[in-house]
């Protein structure tokens, strides 16, 4: 155990009731994060002590937004946060946890069959390259990946028509989202909001950016990308 692990502290109440059945297991990836995460350098030793509350819980409170039932990829997942989570709140959830770095996917991959989570698989590569070659998603999740206008970039290609990203933010999220409205118009993107998440489990709450996509997510572009990849794949299947 490194030193940084030894500074966890016990979960908090909160989390026995939003992880629910699934809590033991949430207890179980907060210790592999304090422990295997911080020797990776997935995450920094500081945020151990924190690491309920700004971390799990933060991340966990997530779920409010997330319809029943759906697909969701989760943008450059680094050590499964929020994708991981999520996953253990929602089992009726498909995640895909997407990220480029192979030392941060075989971690994921470790963290994936250590918690037993059969509705979660883990994808190598940027989120700019996969468009046409994951199944379209009905949500995109982030956290702390990039700018709203370039997160969104990678994102919205990657959704189904009228599928949604929601990404968390920090306090300068309706600055954030101001700035990028050009950017996400390109993108296809039909309504956006800010919303608060997680009354009575996290202090402050957790901030939510949601962007609803139109008929083409991604914009033109997307769109011709997805149809090339389609035409290429069926060459391939000839």
């Amino acid at each position: 155990m490194t030193e940084a692990a030894a500074e966890l502290p016990p979960a908090p109440e909160a989390a026995r009731e939003v992880f629910g059945e699934r809590f033991a297991d949430a207890v179980r990836y907060a210790e592999l994060l304090a422990d295997a995460g911080v020797r990776r350098g997935l995450i920094g030793p500081r945020e151990v002590p924190r690491l309920w509350e700004r971390h799990m819980l933060n991340c966990a409170v997530l779920s409010e937004v997330i319809p029943h039932g759906v697909s969701v990829c989760d943008v450059g997942s680094g050590a499964g946060l929020p994708g991981i989570p999520l996953a253990l709140t929602r089992p009726d959830l498909t995640i895909t946890l997407l990220e480029p770095l192979l030392r941060r996917t075989t971690f994921l991959e470790e963290a994936v069959r250590l918690l037993g989570l059969d509705n979660v698989g883990v994808v190598r590569g940027r989120a700019e390259e996969m468009i046409g070659k994951l199944p379209p998603v009905d949500v995109v999740t982030a956290r702390a990946v990039a700018p709203l206008d370039r997160l969104a970039g990678w994102g919205m290609p990657l959704l189904r028509p009228h599928g949604e990203m929601a990404v968390l933010k920090g306090d300068t999220a309706e600055e954030e989202l101001k700035a990028a409205r050009a950017a996400l118009s390109r993108l296809g993107a039909a309504e956006t909001s800010v919303v608060q998440v997680g009354e009575g489990v996290v202090d402050p709450q957790s901030t939510v950016v949601r962007v609803l996509a139109g008929e083409s997510p991604g914009g033109v572009r997307a769109a011709t990308r997805r149809a090339k990849a389609a035409r290429a794949d069926r060459r391939r299947h000839r």
